[in-house]
């Protein structure tokens, strides 16, 4: 399978290279849907200026290419249909005309642009998430999208923002999925289109650098072919083939990247490729490859008898070969050569007049797995995080449960990481675990041929050290969910404490005032979605108690408070209270209306200044308090405490060092 880069085919080449695999009878639908999305679009265009149906066309070109069935072509075709809404093509119609399946892929195909969204992350989170749940379903629904994307990376005939958009969505989220799916050829031109858009100085530098050693990498080429085939046929192989690609320029330049190393010391810019016929002769003709040349320690993967997640399955090693460079050579059959280039696609296509099999399906749980993971995920920031985490691992560890199930993780994973795999309450109350039958600690790096077993306990509980050890994004998003919880709690119980606190000191109940059915209103006014959310608030800070005192309290309750706490502001103090007259004196001066100053909470013993207020009195505030220094100097007034004990409002400062149970 090759890349399929044709920008300006037309509705023939369609149905030409259609008819090479779909029955005649089935091509009527191809035409039926090619004129429905012609009318639709006949006034939309390209940014470029193009029509817009002959970028629907060079979709459905590419999803042909791959021999995909007719439902997924009139996809293709409609992809587009659901995006513009002065058409007035609705679901309902496409799966009266089309039937159900294509009204799905096209919807599940569609980005959402009607709604508004706070940021390009949200955007770009919902519309991925909306793709994943559809394509959880439906593969096709990533097909459609992949080759819409390829044709877009072709032409890029939109701004240089967007186009980098393109490019940094495509590099992160696109390609990777390609390569999970499987689809070698597609994975590989998105990522060197990306890569062109992202770095173009590096993309062209690097490009006339290869093209420059053309010649020598062909003769190189050819000189090892040569070599691997006449070994081949002394063992007794005859049947096969032997083919040298260059590597593609984005992987050339990740390697110069990852080892700091300049072009002329990447040796291994060509991979070479043995197709043989059976998995005997692969085995052989790996042994047979080990004793013409030295193979590189740690460079021997083995992925027919493991395969990859996808189905992928080869053998795959690295020599020191001619002239002391670098070789990587791949050994598979005909079969998983196949498989290997197109993947699901291979799997999907139309294979006369049967779909997907249930079996070929169920190669692809990791998606459906990603999907129910991602679906607890609500932060989009850390949603897109977490799939681009998740798509970009390539390295796998094969571990065993008691029981002798293997369970697949990313190199590297620990046993907290297999704990929650299992189950997310495993993983909550992890306190251990065993290693073929030997107890390790849970930051133990878990290695092939592992059986684990995870020790629980219902005291356990996650805490934030976990999120160090846990190394997929499954753990960390688990340990994450549980510490947000446990945090959300706690500032809701600390809320209602304080809004009940606060509202008591209006003689307002609660929870009479629940009962009232006026807290609707009330929640409308704060911004909150009910009592829960409006203690979290107040509880994380968001919300302070007197906000909401004074909305809650009702106004005739409000004044009568108010006037209350104005009393002592505005009378002289009756004998035996404690008011603020009785602790603050003036010398040779009685009956004069005092009130300790809120601003600066001034305590007996600190030094303090009265200040002449305009009919309420004389408020007492700290001598360096900022509020009284902005003052007339001529309204200051000498006061001193008097010798009664009182409580008093203050501010107080605690420094401690941070330790559980502190608050």
């Amino acid at each position: 399978m090759t890349a399929v880069t044709e920008t300006d085919v037309t509705f023939d080449d369609l149905q030409n290279r259609a008819k090479a695999y779909i029955p005649r009878q089935q091509l009527n639908r191809l035409q039926q849907a090619y004129d429905f999305a012609n009318k639709v679009h006949q006034d939309h265009l390209r940014p470029s200026g193009e029509p817009y149906i002959s970028h629907v066309v060079s979709v459905a070109m590419i999803l042909a290419a791959m021999r995909l069935d007719i439902d997924t072509l009139i996809s293709g075709l409609l992809h587009g249909t659901l995006k513009y809404k002065d058409t007035g093509v609705t679901e309902d119609l496409l799966r009266n005309e089309f039937g159900r399946d294509v009204a799905h892929i096209v919807r599940g195909a569609t980005r959402i642009d009607n709604v508004k969204f706070n940021s390009q992350i949200d955007y770009q989170a919902e519309n991925f998430r909306k793709m994943l749940l559809a394509m959880s379903s439906d593969i096709r629904v990533l097909l459609v999208k992949l080759a819409d994307r390829l044709n877009d990376m072709q032409l890029l005939d939109f701004g240089e923002e967007q186009a980098r958009e393109y490019g940094r969505e495509t590099m992160d989220l696109y390609a990777p999925l390609a390569s999970r799916l499987g689809i070698d050829w597609l994975k590989r031109e998105l990522e060197d289109r990306a890569f062109s858009v992202l770095y173009p100085a590096e993309h062209d530098d690097l490009q006339s650098r290869i093209t420059s050693s053309l010649g020598d990498r062909e003769r190189y080429v050819k000189d090892v072919k040569e070599l691997l085939s006449k070994k081949l046929y002394q063992h007794g192989i005859t049947d096969f083939k032997i083919l040298g690609r260059p590597k593609h320029l984005y992987s050339i330049y990740k390697k110069l990247l990852a080892q700091q190393i300049p072009l002329e010391k990447v040796y291994d810019k060509v991979a070479f490729r043995i197709i043989l016929k059976s998995v005997r002769e692969c085995y052989q003709a790996l042994g047979m490859v080990h004793a013409l040349w030295v193979p590189i320690e740690g460079r021997i993967k083995d992925y027919i008898s493991q395969p990859k997640s996808n189905m992928y399955q080869s053998l795959h090693t690295s020599v020191i070969g001619p002239s002391g460079e670098f070789m990587e050579i791949q050994i598979r059959t005909e079969e998983m050569d196949k498989i290997a280039k197109e993947g699901i696609a291979a799997h999907w296509a139309y294979k006369e007049g049967a779909t997907i099999t249930e079996q070929d399906a169920s190669s692809f749980q990791w998606l459906k797995q990603l999907v129910s993971w991602l679906q607890e995920l609500k932060d989009p920031r850390e949603f897109l995080e977490t799939v681009k985490d998740e798509l970009n691992r390539d390295a796998k560890t094969y571990v065993m449960t008691p029981t002798g199930e293997v369970k697949e993780l990313p190199a590297e994973s620990t046993p907290l990481d297999f704990a929650y795999l299992i189950h997310t309450e495993v993983g909550n109350h992890c306190v251990g675990a065993k290693l073929n039958g030997t107890i390790a600690p849970l930051k133990t790096t878990l290695r092939n041929g592992d059986v684990v077993e995870i020790m629980t306990s219902q005291s356990q509980q996650p805490n934030p050290g976990w999120l160090k050890i846990a190394k997929t994004s499954r753990a960390k998003s688990r340990i994450r969910h549980w510490l947000r919880q446990e945090e959300q709690q706690k500032a809701m119980e600390l809320g209602e404490e304080l809004c009940s606190k606060e509202l008591k000191k209006h003689q307002v109940n609660l929870k009479r005032l629940i009962k009232t059915g006026h807290l609707k209103t009330i929640f409308k006014k704060l911004h909150c979605n009910g009592l829960k959310d409006l203690f979290l608030k107040v509880g994380e800070g968001v919300l302070s108690p007197s906000q909401v005192s004074d909305i809650m309290v009702p106004p005739e309750l409000g004044e009568k408070e108010e006037s209350q706490q104005a009393l002592p502001e505005i009378k002289p103090t009756r004998k035996g209270s404690k008011a603020d007259d009785e602790v603050i004196t003036i010398d040779g001066v009685d009956g004069v209306m005092m009130r300790i100053s809120q601003c600066c909470l001034p305590m007996p013993g600190d030094e303090v200044m009265g200040f002449i207020t305009n009919g309420r009195g004389i408020s007492v505030h700290k001598r360096t308090c900022p509020n009284l220094l902005c003052t007339d100097p001529n309204r200051w007034i000498k006061v001193r405490w008097n010798e009664v004990e009182t409580s008093h409002r203050a501010h107080v400062s605690i420094i401690a060092h941070d330790h559980k149970g502190l608050l």
